[in-house]
Order: C-alpha cells, then sequence, then structure tokens
C-alpha cells in the first residue's frame, strides 16, 4: 500500500478505470446503483484495490457530517474482560469523532453473519479479537482496515496486532510457585484453538522444562465454571501422587477448579494451590481469593484503537505489548510434606 506522499487519489483510481471522479465517489460512497453500470463499479473497486486505495475518511466524514464507525467484534459476551476492552476503545474513539460499535460473535467462536449490508459503506476500520476471527469472514471480504487483538504477529490477518504480554503473565505465575516450592503441577487448559491460549500452554511447558524434577498434566475443558470443576475432578482423582498446584488458563477455569479440590475434600491453599488469569470480579468473589494475573483490559481496548487509527493514517502503531501483574492472594502457599 501507498504511503505518505505517493498515498493513491480517487484521481488515481478514475483514471486507472477510465471513469469520472464524481463515478469513484458514488461507487466507494456505495450510492452507485441506477447511476453507474455494475460492471463499471466493479472496475472502480478492482482499480481502488489494486492501487491501495482508501477515501479520506477525515474529508468524507466532515462533508457528510458522519460520525466515523469502528466495529470491535469480541467473543459472547460472557466476562466482563471485554466490556472493558470496549471502554477503552470507546474512550480513544471518542476523542477522535470516531463511534465504536460492539459485534459480539454469538457463539462465542465460530461463523458469524456481517451484520452490515455494506460493511464497506458502514464502517471505516474493525478491531477483532482472535477468539473470534471466525466472524470476520464476511467484513474481511471487503477490505477493511483491521487490528487483531491477541494474535500471532507472525500469521495475523490485520494491518497490525495489539497483544497482552501473556507469556511474561505464565511465567510470573510459574516463578512464584516454584518458588513455593511446588513441583507437581496440573494445567487447566481452555479447550479453545486460539494463539492466546497456545502461548500460555507453550510458556508454560518451556519454564518447567527448565526446572529439574517438575512434572505437568494438562487437562482441558471449556471455559465454564462446570466444565472445568468436572475436568479437574477426574484429573485429581486419577493422579497419584496428586499434584501440589492447580495453574488455570483463567479465572473462571480456576473457579471449577475450586469447587473439584473441595468436592474431593481436600483445602485451598492446605492441600492444593490453585491460579487464575485475568483478575476477574470473580478473583475476589471466591475464598480464599485468587492468586491470579491481571490484565489491563481498557488499556488493551485503548491500544486497540490507536494502533487502528494508525493503520487508518499509514502509521506504524506503537510496538510492545501491554505489560500484565502478577497478584497473590490467598489460594497459593508452599506445598504441604507428601
Amino acid at each position: 500500500m501507498a504511503h505518505g506522499s505517493t498515498r493513491p487519489t480517487s484521481r488515481d483510481v478514475a483514471q486507472a478505470a477510465g471513469v469520472s471522479q464524481a463515478a469513484v465517489s458514488l461507487v466507494l460512497g456505495d450510492k452507485w446503483r441506477g447511476r453507474v453500470s455494475a460492471a463499471t463499479a466493479e472496475r472502480v473497486r478492482e482499480a481502488a484495490r489494486e492501487l491501495g486505495y482508501r477515501p479520506n475518511l477525515a474529508a468524507r466524514n466532515l462533508r457528510l457530517g458522519h460520525t466515523r464507525t469502528v466495529l470491535l467484534v469480541v467473543p459472547a459476551l460472557t466476562t466482563e474482560f471485554f466490556a472493558g476492552v470496549y471502554t477503552g476503545a470507546a474512550r480513544v474513539a471518542a476523542r477522535h469523532g470516531f463511534g465504536v460499535v460492539l459485534y459480539p460473535s454469538p457463539e462465542g467462536i465460530g461463523p458469524a453473519r456481517n451484520p452490515f449490508a455494506s460493511a464497506q459503506a458502514a464502517l471505516d476500520g474493525v478491531i477483532a479479537s482472535s477468539m473470534a476471527a471466525d466472524a470476520l469472514t464476511a467484513i474481511r471480504g471487503d477490505q477493511l482496515p483491521l487490528v487483531m487483538l491477541d494474535s500471532d504477529p507472525a500469521g495475523s490477518l490485520g494491518g497490525a496486532t495489539v497483544n497482552l504480554d501473556i507469556a511474561d503473565g505464565v511465567r510470573q505465575v510459574t516463578e512464584h510457585l516454584l518458588s513455593l516450592g511446588h513441583r507437581r503441577f496440573l494445567h487447566l487448559a481452555a479447550d479453545i484453538a486460539s494463539w492466546t491460549f497456545e502461548v500460555r500452554a507453550h510458556e508454560l511447558a518451556t519454564r518447567l522444562a527448565g526446572t529439574p524434577g517438575t512434572s505437568l498434566r494438562t487437562v482441558r475443558a471449556p471455559i465454564s465454571i462446570d466444565a472445568a470443576r468436572t475436568a479437574a475432578e477426574t484429573a485429581l482423582a486419577a493422579q497419584d501422587p496428586r499434584p501440589t498446584a492447580i495453574i488455570c488458563d483463567d479465572d473462571k477455569l480456576a473457579a471449577g477448579a475450586y469447587k473439584a479440590v473441595r468436592r474431593l475434600g481436600l483445602r485451598i491453599p492446605d492441600d492444593i494451590s490453585v491460579t487464575g488469569l485475568d483478575d476477574l470480579a470473580l478473583a475476589t468473589a471466591i475464598d480464599p481469593e485468587l492468586t491470579t494475573v491481571r490484565l489491563d483490559a481498557e488499556l488493551f481496548g485503548e491500544r486497540g484503537m490507536q494502533a487502528l487509527l494508525a493503520v487508518l493514517e499509514g502509521r506504524e502503531p506503537e510496538e510492545g505489548d501491554i505489560p500484565v501483574q502478577l497478584v497473590v492472594r490467598g489460594s497459593t502457599a508452599p506445598p504441604s510434606a507428601p
């Protein structure tokens, strides 16, 4: 895509397509029907794609009096985390004359219908969680400026990626538990095919592989308290010697682990330590309060919107993952004697 002074103009598109600039405006503003032929409209769109042309949104919206609109695509709203992401994105958007439309992928993950008849005309850009990547299928076809959250930078669909430093969060949890003396671990992993959860598993295995005398077993469960309880209970009952710490991919899984531990007549943290990752309100609602990793959801949303603004303006987005912080509470302690 061209940048800076070489950025293509509507005149370039008009010349490439062999039409007037007025025709280019009609087609790219989705107001061409009945005024130019479908074949001409397709020729204009193809020329715009090949040139990497995008309308000057600021000028267009000043002229039309429209608010610029960004779509935030997230998994189904089952936790307050993505509400925080929305709050942060909307705060930055408002300062730049944008509105943010929230689109929860109905299944959490999986194909979802494009909610806009013509996303190109209705939207100026998209911010999407990798956990809802399939919901982008219809929108992606319209080649909208895209920023991916929690996404592998090496294989991202977007013009930019914004990530929390999840790997460092897992490192902090692992170092905390190792320093307490734990060596036998159960990883209660989210049963979701998403890069952010692959990072958790890889980092945990790597850290423990570097420490002699450690053992790690992994069981997977959907992110629900009941599913986590069932998976953890089965794993704990079957494993001998029993693990002394359960590392959970998120706080909701940890709440399920709490129930499993109690059903087996064990105590937290006396018999077994449990950790989460998120620091949702749930973390301080359970007893003992949960040792977990605090993720700054609002900052995540802010950085996502800032990255999209950079993509729209042809700038390089801010680099570097967002720091995360271990919060030690009452669910971790040294292991009891074997």
